[in-house]
């Protein structure tokens, strides 16, 4: 299924180690999906590639960028072709879905295919290549991690509804990042715990509690879900530089989610 000796010196080209497993310690269903992840032993972090030994995956290295510490994954399933942005980002490694829907081959294509319309545009306007884009800090926006922060100068805010230190998650149980102020207007009311991190409306809450009593003592939030989302000041997370944003910012997080992809991805950051 894999040529393992291949993948593993590709990978060391990017400085990262590779293992290669066929899930079965993990628990993966055999003849399942090939699943990625950052893990980590005695000699520090490495990927890991699982998948079962009757398998119809083809794994193949598409883009190799040894001083940027990236490369290009490409898996073939019987159900289609999924790609995968691996690299280093400041501290660790990490593993990124790419949206099937954007034709890439390249590692430089992939971090464009990740920035949402938006962060695309602001670089545009402000005559960036794809290289300064590219970097964490540019004239169109700051990034940390999945989400990109961009100028806001316009913005008209309620200082009511400024909220401190809150959390910002794309909802899939990882650690949150922190931000000293936020603001956020329109979207849709939800409720947030650690059993439905994605978020329930008031509908779908109201009737948890009535199948499930006990689901009320679950340490709920209210959040806004699709809210256009605005920060200023820290942001922090553990796996990341702080950084400092000096006024409003709109926060937009990568484009990751949209790929189906992301369910072959075991990796949380």
């Amino acid at each position: 299924m894999f040529n393992d000796a291949l993948l593993e010196s590709k990978f060391a080209r990017i400085g990262a180690r590779l293992k290669v497993s066929d899930g079965s310690r993990r628990g993966f269903a055999r003849g399942g999906p090939v699943v990625l992840d950052v893990r980590s032993d005695r000699d520090g972090e490495f990927f890991e590639v699982s998948g079962t030994p009757n398998s119809a995956s083809e794994i193949e290295v598409l883009d190799v960028r040894r001083d940027d510490r990236h490369l290009l994954l490409m898996v073939r399933e019987p159900t289609g072709k999924h790609k995968y942005l691996c690299g280093h980002d400041e501290r660790h490694w990490f593993v990124a879905a790419i949206p099937e829907s954007a034709p890439v081959g390249t590692v430089e294509a992939a971090k464009e295919a990740l920035k949402p319309a938006e962060v695309r545009a602001a670089q545009a306007k402000k005559g960036l290549n794809a290289r300064a884009g590219n970097r964490r800090k540019n004239a169109a926006n700051r990034r940390q991690g999945e989400w990109f922060f961009i100028p806001a100068p316009e913005l008209k805010v309620d200082e009511k509804l400024v909220i401190r230190d809150e959390p910002i998650s794309r909802g899939n149980g990882g650690k949150p990042h922190r931000c000293e102020f936020c603001y956020r207007t329109g979207g849709e009311t939800v409720y947030v715990s650690q059993n439905r991190p994605r978020g329930l409306t008031t509908d779908e809450y109201r009737r948890l509690l009535d199948a499930k009593p006990g689901a009320k003592n679950w340490g709920w939030q209210i959040r806004r879900r699709d809210a256009l989302v605005y920060a200023k000041g820290r942001v922090r997370h553990p796996d990341h530089r702080v950084i400092t944003l000096h006024g409003w910012h709109r926060v937009l997080m990568n484009t990751e989610t949209q790929a189906a992809a992301m369910r072959n991805l075991a990796f949380i950051d």
